[in-house]
């Protein structure tokens, strides 16, 4: 039987909580009573007196649809992700500044590159290409490297990469190449990775790829930290002088931390153990006053040094060797300040090549003069409307006039009756200034019209044959790895074998390595090449290995401790470290941290199964016997110790983490210290022990 009976009134935010009094003016009726806190209203400014319940009839009857506070805040809702980017979705981005340390005024008119000294407002992003906004930081891609700055003469985005090449020459196969790496269609997967047939069948049939592919297997696709990756402006474009003469110019960013890679193992854990883990270290590097640098460097050529090159520079896949075109240091980047709010600025932050200044240009690069376009239009796609350089992250921040008018969240409120130009009803509308506007070089064309791919692109393994000859032996070993495991996912056999036939005009060498690594019997043939392999001296600039910057700035240090540990090592070590410029952070095995040997309580960092020794550049093992005798069934303090042995770390232990190093079943070399010689860890920590690698693991 259903009861007639009214039920008591329910106790809920509306029932239960006398509504805050507001009285004054309309500053005042923002400020609850008793505290600091706004007061919550909706779009209109309407305080809202319920953010818990919606208007409905009686206290189990149906909802309004008059409740519009209810409705506003789901539409809002709704809309919340606009269309993420096709490429470069998953992104992190710092504010910051540019400083000029050397004038190009003898090239450019451009006065951010003339006015030493100056200091412009940058913004930066950094993303990776293939995954989606919601994939990991450390798989193994090319890392997208934007910068905008707000120039006194309006915005000037340098829009790259960390890698001076790209896969094609002409921006008509871009979407080819995108269709080609994402998710494979008919099955959605795999996320955030090249290991698939698609890619590798679209790059077996177009050998203007392979150089760029020689780089995407190197360590620079797995970098250990977004601080510590140069950056490549890619394409050459034109500077600018008083005199209308131009120089063209190739842009470097180099970070001052130096190059580090993980190793590709190192990569896949970290992938796991923290999926945000260079969005997480930019942010704690910033937050903690270790502001991240580059340099900025020019390669400065004319018309006539490019005529003598043995390549062809307005060929996307191809790159000036420094040993030809030395770069010169001309600013440095410093990055500073997080975003207030990641979707306002990080997500909504629009860089377009085309957003150039006086005294800069393009050259005639055709995937350059494709993305002219292509970023544009990708850009009034997310953002809804042209309209989208008003948000506060794309807004210039020098004067700005036009006579462009409404269009969808059109911000500004034009005053006057003139929309146009020339016109003669309003003394101050907007006019061309043919003294400081922007100029395009006069170059003369000629030629005829076709869909054409010029000879002097024809070239494909060259500079690929290059990038790998100049490796060191370590950095060779790993391209080849990681083509095997690369190839070894293709399912297609001839897929795998033509690639391999590619990598003969590359190295003989490398092609049998590989061939090996995926127990082909014989080498499938060398496909004809469009124009002869030319052997170029090495170029020791390309190497990450050989040019490592032997320092601790900017890395972290882990220490395992546990109950027992003797706090005099544990605090001679974090010294030592934070001394030569390190983060130390404590691991215990719970996040409460450890009672030490003295008695005291020293607070962890992290708790051991979810802090594994890959977050770090370098550990310590600080442990009493009684504690080393209890961890050794624990198989997070034993991968600690294994992955920093196998990830090429030093490592430093006292008694107990020697014996717990030895349950490990590893053997010691010149990387593993004692926690009495901690300068010796402190500088053998600046490095890595490649030469440690063979006894790890097996490389192609």
């Amino acid at each position: 039987m259903v009861s007639k009976s009214k039920p008591a009134p329910a106790k809920n935010a509306s029932t239960s909580k006398k509504a805050p009094e507001t009285r004054g003016n309309g500053d005042e009726l923002h400020q609850q009573a008793g505290g600091s806190h706004p007061a919550l209203t909706t779009n209109e400014g309407g305080i809202v007196s319920d953010n818990q319940n919606s208007l409905k009839v009686g206290e189990r009857g149906p909802v309004l649809l008059e409740d519009f506070v209810l409705r506003e805040k789901i539409t809002h809702f709704d809309h919340e992700r606009i269309p993420e980017r096709i490429v470069h979705a998953r992104g992190s981005a710092a504010h910051g500044y540019f400083e000029l340390t050397k004038s190009l005024k003898k090239h450019t008119t451009a006065r951010i590159l003339t006015e030493v000294g100056e200091k412009t407002p940058v913004f930066v992003r950094f993303s990776t290409v293939a995954g989606g906004a919601g994939s990991v930081d450390t798989p193994r891609d090319v890392r997208g490297f934007a910068v905008k700055f707000y120039t006194k003469e309006g915005n000037w985005d340098l829009v790259g990469n960390n890698i001076p090449v790209f896969f094609i020459q002409d921006a008509m196969k871009f979407p080819d190449l995108v269709h080609a790496v994402k998710m494979e269609p008919d099955r959605g997967f795999p996320q955030a990775a090249t290991a698939h047939d698609t890619f590798w069948d679209f790059i077996s049939l177009s050998p203007e790829s392979i150089h760029m592919i020689m780089w995407a297997m190197s360590d620079r696709t797995i970098p250990r930290s977004l601080r510590m990756m140069e950056g490549f402006g890619v394409h050459s474009f034109r500077l600018v002088d008083a005199d209308g003469k131009s120089t063209f110019v190739k842009f470097h960013w180099r970070p001052k931390l130096g190059l580090q890679s993980t190793v590709w193992d190192e990569a896949v854990k970290l992938a796991g153990a923290d999926p945000d883990f260079h969005r997480r270290d930019l942010f704690e590097a910033i937050q903690g006053g270790q502001h991240p640098e580059w340099e900025l460097g020019v390669q400065l050529f004319t018309e006539e040094d490019a005529a003598a090159f043995p390549f062809d520079h307005l060929d996307a896949t191809k790159l000036i060797p420094e040993e030809l075109v030395p770069v010169k240091i001309v600013g440095r980047m410093v990055l500073d300040r997080w975003p207030d709010n990641f979707f306002a600025e990080t997500e909504q932050v629009a860089f377009c090549p085309s957003h150039i200044v006086p005294g800069i240009d393009f050259s005639n690069d055709p995937l350059l003069q494709g993305r002219l376009f292509s970023y544009l239009d990708t850009q009034l796609s997310r953002l809804g409307s042209p309209n989208f350089a008003q948000l506060p992250i794309n807004a210039p921040k020098c004067p700005f006039a036009n006579q462009q008018r409404d269009g969808h969240m059109q911000h500004h409120v034009p005053k006057g009756r003139v929309a146009y130009e020339p016109s003669s009803l309003q003394g101050d509308s907007p006019r061309e200034d043919t003294r400081r506007g922007l100029r395009s070089f006069p170059a003369q064309e000629q030629g005829q019209r076709g869909r054409i791919r010029a000879e002097s692109f024809a070239d494909h393994y060259s500079q690929a044959r290059l990038f790998f000859r100049s490796q060191t032996p370590f950095e060779q070993a790993h391209m080849a790895s990681a083509l095997v495991f690369e190839l070894s996912k293709v399912e297609t056999p001839h897929v795998r074998e033509a690639m391999v036939g590619h990598f003969r005009h590359v190295d003989e060498t490398l092609a049998r390595r590989v061939a090996d690594g995926l127990a082909l019997d014989t080498l499938p043939p060398a496909p004809p090449a469009n124009a002869p392999v030319i052997d170029m001296p090495p170029s020791p600039a390309l190497q990450i290995i050989g040019k490592m910057k032997r320092t601790l700035e900017g890395r972290t240090v882990g220490i395992l401790i546990d109950d027992g540990s003797d706090g005099a090592a544990i605090a001679k070590v974090r010294k030592a470290v934070e001394s030569a410029g390190a983060v130390v952070k404590i691991v215990a095995p719970k996040l409460g941290g450890a009672k030490l040997a003295d008695g005291k309580r020293l607070a962890a960092n992290g708790q051991l199964a979810g802090t594994p020794s890959v977050n770090f550049d370098a550990v310590a093992v600080v442990l009493s016997s009684e504690a080393a005798a209890k961890l050794k069934s624990e198989s997070a303090a034993i991968d600690f110790l294994r992955d920093a042995f196998g990830h090429l770390k030093a490592i430093a232990l006292d008694e107990g983490g020697r014996q717990l190093f030895d349950t490990a079943g590893l053997v010691a070399d010149d990387g593993v210290f004692g926690t009495k010689s901690v300068d010796a860890f402190v500088n053998g920590a600046k490095t890595r022990y490649f030469a440690r690698e063979a006894k790890v693991r097996m490389l192609a």
